[in-house]
């Protein structure tokens, strides 16, 4: 999104620029959540990709890539067709692992990519009218967590919703104060905490490791990012989960005409997590180095944050801020958010 706007502003002179995109238009997952509980309509969180790339000067592709091929610096995209690249920017955002839970591909819903469980979500919302619904989330991170309080939130009593983490406590990787707060939030919208591993979905059940098996009618799945498999013939260097590796500039590590930031994208010399606050702020430096690249520049390299703020949604107006080692909630803390996630979005638009 930065390196569209950054196009709008300054285009890159004498350069045919094009956007590969799945989709005619971005959601913002940090509004999903929100979404979900009913706070925003559909529209309030999307991006029109279609205007922006057309004030950025970019042709834009409504397709998906397939596969790349480093060594003729190609992508194949999914209608058979090929571009030739002598610059390309991968920011193709996380995927999950379809087959890492058996039954899961058959019978889950999976949160990404976000566009499709946007369009999914209608048939849920649908079910709960007509009968009430036992919903199972899997997944101990922020998306996890913030899914099964909104959906408490939004379904109230015609639903009863189950969070399973994998076996930790929820939030491993948020500092104590944070998990303590989503601890006490989930117990206030009433969701079942089960910290146990899920084994198996089948069509009616969610099957716990230690046994136990849950009547299930929407099991909603959270789980971590996966690399794109189609990365794995690209002839990229890769990490050993099967992310682009990178280095300080954004550029592969053995392709300097390539540049991969946000989830694709893992960094060799500074690790961080998979997260969408480290992903956005990649977008300024990406942005300045694919021009100075193109220019013939010296790039510059990019440091990210040792630590990033996290909003965490909490169901209803209330929301739990983190920062490091510390932490607050409150009603104040979702307005706070809003105002962000609104902002993000009109920046774009």
């Amino acid at each position: 999104m930065h390196v569209l706007r950054a196009l709008a502003e300054n285009p890159y002179p004498g350069a045919h620029v094009t956007l590969v995109s799945p989709f005619a238009r971005l959601m913002y997952s940090g509004m999903v959540p929100g979404f979900v509980a009913g706070h925003y309509e559909l529209n309030d969180c999307v991006i029109p990709l279609t205007p922006l790339a057309a004030r950025a000067h970019v042709k834009f592709i409504e397709g998906a890539a397939v596969a790349i091929d480093a060594a003729a610096r190609r992508v194949m995209l999914a209608d058979g067709q090929a571009l030739h690249y002598d610059a390309l920017s991968l920011d193709t955002g996380p995927v999950m692992d379809r087959d890492a839970i058996p039954g899961a591909r058959e019978h889950a819903l999976f949160v990404r990519p976000i566009e499709q469980f946007t369009r999914l979500w209608e048939a849920v919302l649908q079910l709960a009218e007509q009968r009430p619904l036992s919903v199972v989330v899997v997944g101990a991170g922020a998306a996890g967590v913030e899914l099964a309080m909104a959906l408490q939130f939004r379904f109230g009593e015609r639903a009863r919703v189950s969070l399973v983490t994998g076996g930790p406590p929820p939030l491993p990787s948020h500092p104590a104060g944070a998990q303590a707060r989503a601890l006490r939030a989930l117990k206030r919208c009433g969701v079942t905490l089960l910290e146990d591993a899920c084994s198996e979905i089948t069509a009616s059940h969610v099957v716990l490791a230690r046994g136990m098996r849950l009547a299930c009618d929407a099991p909603v799945l959270a789980i971590g990012a996966s690399a794109p498999t189609w990365l794995a013939g690209s002839g990229l260097a890769l990490d050993d989960q099967g992310f682009v590796a990178t280095g300080a500039t954004l550029q592969s590590t053995s392709h300097p005409e390539v540049f991969a930031a946000g989830d694709v994208a893992a960094r060799s010399d500074a690790p961080r997590p998979n997260s969408g606050v480290y992903a956005v702020r990649a977008g300024p430096p990406l942005a300045l180095n694919l021009r100075r690249f193109i220019g013939g520049g010296a790039l510059e390299p990019y440091q990210p944050q040792a630590h990033a703020l996290n909003l965490l949604a909490c169901g209803e107006r209330r929301a739990i801020a983190s920062y490091a080692d510390w932490s607050v909630g409150g009603r104040w803390v979702w307005w706070w958010k809003d105002r962000i996630d609104r902002a993000f979005i009109a920046m774009y638009r």
